[in-house]
């Protein structure tokens, strides 16, 4: 149960301030209960604003996967926008899961996935991948931010973080 670092804070804080200067919509934010991502949330809210807070759910936290990504989607709202705080290697296997993408997701970073055109979705191939009712995948990869790159979207001084 290790706390963020200083510098994890400065990140959380930064993809808050990156998140509200990008003018992106956030309905809700899930988290993992373990310290660190729970602490990551929380500070990304206070400094995204609108009344925005975290909400734990537990699947984040072990064996998270793109089925159980769209199973939870599938309980929200048709257009609702959702940020997800969890840990590595989980985050990036679902968004290659849903996207296709081969990504490096670094502590501090951002990903957003679009999964609004998904329909009859299927887990496929020995990829492991969910694909629509076509065979494609059921996301895209819309951002992919890395800490530095969010604080300078924040304004925040690039020594910082």
């Amino acid at each position: 149960m290790r706390p963020l670092t200083e510098r994890g804070e400065q990140q959380s804080r930064a993809a808050g301030a990156a998140l509200r200067a990008l003018e992106i919509r956030l309905d809700c934010v899930l988290t993992s209960p373990r310290v660190r991502a729970l602490d990551t949330a929380r500070l990304a809210c206070a400094v995204y604003g609108d009344g925005l807070h975290a909400e734990i759910w537990e699947p984040l936290s072990i064996g998270f996967d793109a089925v159980g990504a769209l199973a939870l989607f599938a309980t929200r709202p048709p257009d609702a926008h959702v940020l997800l705080v969890g840990h590595e290697p989980s985050l990036a296997d679902v968004i290659g899961q849903l996207t296709g993408a081969h990504i490096k997701l670094k502590k501090g970073g951002i990903a957003m996935v679009d999964v609004s055109d998904a329909h009859e979705l299927n887990p496929s191939g020995a990829a492991g991948h969910v694909a629509d009712g076509d065979g494609r995948y059921a996301g895209e990869l819309v951002l992919l931010a890395r800490p530095r790159e969010l604080a300078h979207i924040a304004g925040v001084a690039l020594s910082e973080v």
